[in-house]
């Protein structure tokens, strides 16, 4: 009986020591909280301009027939990719046709003329007038033969270069006049512009030149440099916006005619002042705020800041932090001063 009841002593306190082992490491886990920071920055006191475009390549070409007629075929649709010299549409030819054979026989009628005429003058049967005269009338002739010519060369449509098909505007059996757009190619060699509308209180605070950023749904976490080439002088009758064309560098990315864009324009004259999260804040009341700052050693210490604007998702700070320091921005609403951390890497 004692035999059992030392064993069962020994046993109860193993277990009691085993528990307080199970409880060490989350006390040992604590003594290092984990957290997220971000440094102390400068940032434009303006807040940066932001707009939503769409992305289209920068040259585009509004095609046509040169003379008016009634369409025979389209051969493509919108979106379609096109290379150069590809067939696109064409007219019905008929009249077309039709005028080349009568240019054609009126310019031979006056070649025979001509060699008659030479061979008279040649035995004094003709004078020199009537010869320049049907020399005249040959010259005509053979320019109205390359005019009807030309015309048959353009009762068709093939694209100037590799790009891709942005709008279809005309349907085949409809009747065009001559010069009337029937297609508009996008040339996608020539780069990628973003086309984005801006409101009155906006387009004042652009100009051409200014460096741009531009992300793409298509490519998330993914920023693409750009630059502003052109602002429209007027506002667009429909809609009351001024449309801005940015330039895009689309380095080793396959753009496509048509993808959401997004366009962040700095202010490049506005005034640097240093910024931080807003998530960092705490305490916040009215300009004054407490932020954690990793000390050395890891150790977050509390610290009083007086704040301004708010940028976005940043803040100004007046006073309070220096520039690089680091501000705890996830994790801190359960720390305490001068207590141990742990940073995290990453987002």
């Amino acid at each position: 009986m004692r035999y059992q009841r030392t064993s069962l002593a020994a046993i109860a306190a193993a277990l009691a020591l085993a528990g307080c082992g199970n409880n060490a490491e989350p006390e040992m886990a604590k003594a290092a909280a984990p957290v997220r920071v971000a440094a102390v920055e400068k940032a434009p006191a303006t807040a940066s301009l932001r707009a939503v475009g769409v992305l289209a390549p920068a040259d585009e070409v509004r095609l046509a027939f040169k003379t008016g007629g009634v369409i025979r075929t389209i051969t493509v649709e919108q979106g379609t990719p096109v290379k150069a010299g590809q067939l696109l549409a064409t007219l019905a030819d008929d009249e077309v046709a039709a005028a080349v054979t009568q240019a054609r026989a009126v310019a031979d009628q006056a070649a025979r003329d001509l060699d008659r005429g030479k061979a008279l003058l040649a035995d004094e049967v003709a004078t020199r007038e009537q010869v320049e005269d049907l020399t005249t009338a040959h010259q005509v002739a053979q320019a109205q033969l390359r005019s009807a010519l030309f015309n048959a060369r353009h009762a068709r449509i093939e694209s100037p270069a590799d790009g891709v098909v942005l709008r279809k505007l005309a349907e085949p059996d409809e009747q065009v006049a001559a010069g009337q757009p029937v297609l508009v190619v996008g040339n996608t060699s020539g780069g990628w512009i973003v086309r984005a509308a801006l409101a009155d209180r906006d387009v004042v605070r652009v100009q051409t030149g200014d460096i741009a950023e531009v992300t793409l749904d298509a490519y998330p976490g993914r920023t693409f440099a750009a630059k502003v080439i052109e602002i429209a002088a007027a506002a667009d009758p429909e809609t009351g916006t001024y449309e801005m064309k940015v330039s895009v560098d689309a380095a080793d990315a396959r753009f496509v005619q048509g993808l959401v864009a997004k366009v962040t324009v700095a202010d490049p004259d506005a005034e640097s002042v240093a910024v931080v999260p807003v998530t960092s804040l705490l305490e916040a009341d009215g300009r004054l705020a407490t932020v954690f700052v990793i000390a050395k050693g890891n150790v977050a210490r509390k610290v009083s800041v007086r704040t301004g604007r708010l940028l976005g998702d940043r803040v100004e700070v007046i006073a309070g932090l220096d520039l690089g320091d680091q501000v705890v921005t996830e994790g801190a609403a359960w720390l305490d001063d001068n207590e141990p951390v742990r940073v995290l890497g990453g987002a």
